[in-house]
């Protein structure tokens, strides 16, 4: 298949590994940002293929992850309200709130749907006017766009009974906080493809520059990665520290700037707490002044508690790159996908849910 079967072929894959043990001649740490490329690289051995002075580091690039106790608690408050009916991705529905999940809300009762787009949570809106429809708005840059043209829609339609939770989140902000860190490991960073095919580098090349950090923009197959790494590597050996991209055939620097501009026109930048690490400043989008009364937490009055966290789950750690899934006492003991103790072990793009499904499970 095109674009499919030469990004996943092993002569190639072997001969780009071979190049990588050739260049090595020092111990380097690299990390990926983007839960998919983590995923990839544990059902491929990709770690495997490498210099055994080689450390690979896995940061924060699940948006399920990433998004904090406190909006889970609201989003948990809002279903719980009978006028209420509670739209999400399905990822979100498992992900661990203060002392329950969305998905147990919706077994009490509680009115919970699973999209597969936000725009059709303007459909149940439509169909349902003497209810209130609310659509949980997570994400990094990716999904941005398609949350903004939502909000947009629902505004040209006149919908009062439409609303979001929104948990949009930016990427470049979260590495910047990483490489900040007094103990950051960080020596090289493979930047995530589908974030920078909406958003570009531009933003990266600052980060680049100021912390002095060669970072890839990388795809998401074998090859991808193994390129990536190959191309982290050469910098880190020459001493050089530039954005290069990686996945050519999809992203460009500027990014796409149509939909960069559908984002901006509905978003504005907002500082934002992040699962694991706190608020972050200027990380994060809110609604515009302008679409502010399609801003749920506005909308409805939540009173919601301090929000806790499982005192056995590192996910905050792991999520930071400072540890590994194995390194968690609870890792596929107490915390297993059936019965998850932190988010990184129930969304699709979560590093222990990578660890557990591809048997990377300690002895």
């Amino acid at each position: 298949m095109k674009f499919l079967d030469e990004y996943r072929d092993p002569v190639a894959a072997t001969r780009l590994a071979d190049e990588i043990h050739c260049i090595t001649t020092r111990p380097w740490t690299i990390m990926e940002v983007c839960g998919g490329q983590t995923h990839a690289i544990m059902k491929n051995g990709i770690d495997k293929l490498l210099p055994a002075t080689m450390t690979l580091l896995h940061g924060p690039g699940c948006p399920v992850c990433v998004t904090p106790i406190e909006l889970i608690d609201k989003a948990i408050a809002l279903a719980r309200q009978p006028q209420v009916i509670l739209c999400s991705f399905g990822d979100m529905l498992r992900v661990p709130g203060s002392s329950r999940d969305l998905l147990s809300v919706k077994a009490e009762g509680a009115d919970v749907r699973t999209l597969y787009s936000p725009l059709d949570s303007l459909k149940i809106a439509e169909e349902n006017p003497d209810r209130e429809v609310v659509f949980f708005a997570i994400g990094f840059e990716t999904t941005a766009p398609i949350n903004a043209a939502t909000v947009r829609e629902a505004k040209r339609r006149g919908l009062p009974n439409f609303s979001v939770l929104v948990a949009q989140v930016l990427v470049p902000p979260a590495i910047a906080a990483i490489l900040d860190a007094p103990d950051c490991r960080v020596q090289a960073l493979l930047a995530p493809g589908h974030v920078c095919a909406v958003s570009g580098w531009i933003e990266y090349e600052r980060l680049s520059a100021t912390c002095h950090v060669p970072i890839v923009v990388t795809g998401f197959e074998p090859l991808d990665i193994l390129e990536g790494i190959a191309m982290a590597t050469r910098q880190l050996e020459r001493g050089t520290t530039t954005v290069e991209n990686q996945y050519r055939r999809a992203v460009k620097r500027e990014g796409n700037l149509e939909a960069q501009r559908v984002m901006n026109a509905v978003f504005e930048v907002t500082d934002r707490s992040w699962r694991g690490f706190g608020v972050i400043k200027a990380s994060g989008l809110v609604l515009r002044d302008t679409y502010s009364h399609y801003d749920a937490e506005r909308k409805f009055t939540l009173p919601i508690p301090a929000a806790t966290e499982s005192t056995e789950c590192i996910s905050g750690l792991i999520l930071q790159g400072r540890k590994k899934p194995p390194e968690c006492p609870a890792f596929a003991v107490r915390c297993t996908p059936a019965r998850p103790l932190g988010a990184t072990m129930v969304s699709d793009e979560g590093a222990c849910a990578a660890y557990y499904r591809y048997n990377r499970v300690p002895a």
